[in-house]
């Protein structure tokens, strides 16, 4: 009975690499749009920006940083800008985002700010902990481009 467990278990040791190999081999895929619809599509993605405008209003670390801004413009660009990222079907129209924040002198704090605000206003939409961590993820490597260094 030892061998035959022994066997089993040799067994398995050279079929488990086969198979988490094949698992890892590139196939032609649809696009992942998970992220895109943990966050509720458009409308739900408009949702928290909604709510997230309203927490930058209130929060007086930023909200000089968008006096006199177009919030109807600022709001369907960001949404866009979200549901491109999310891997949803929109496409971002707005300036690039070197252009649209090298004069705004943005500090790190501020920048935290806002990521905090973006949270509280995902977390307002029962967002998932885990889709907000993947947003937050996709929108790192924006950072050099926003906070000016």
């Amino acid at each position: 009975m030892g061998l035959s467990i022994i066997k089993t278990y040799i067994a398995v040791l050279l079929i488990l690499p086969g198979l988490v190999l094949s698992g890892c081999q590139s196939r032609p895929s649809e696009p992942d749009n998970s992220l895109y619809l943990q966050l509720g599509e458009r409308s739900g993605i408009a949702d928290v920006v909604e709510d997230l405008l309203y927490l930058i209003v209130a929060d007086e670390r930023i909200n000089h940083q968008f006096k006199g801004i177009n919030v109807a413009q600022f709001h369907r660009h960001l949404t866009d800008q979200l549901c491109e990222l999310s891997g949803g079907p929109c496409t971002y129209s707005g300036r690039g985002i070197r252009e649209a924040h090298s004069a705004m002198g943005i500090t790190n704090t501020q920048f935290n700010a806002l990521a905090e605000d973006l949270i509280l206003a995902m977390e307002a939409n029962q967002i998932p902990t885990a889709a907000q961590n993947r947003l937050i993820k996709q929108l790192l490597p924006l950072y050099p481009d926003i906070r000016n260094l």
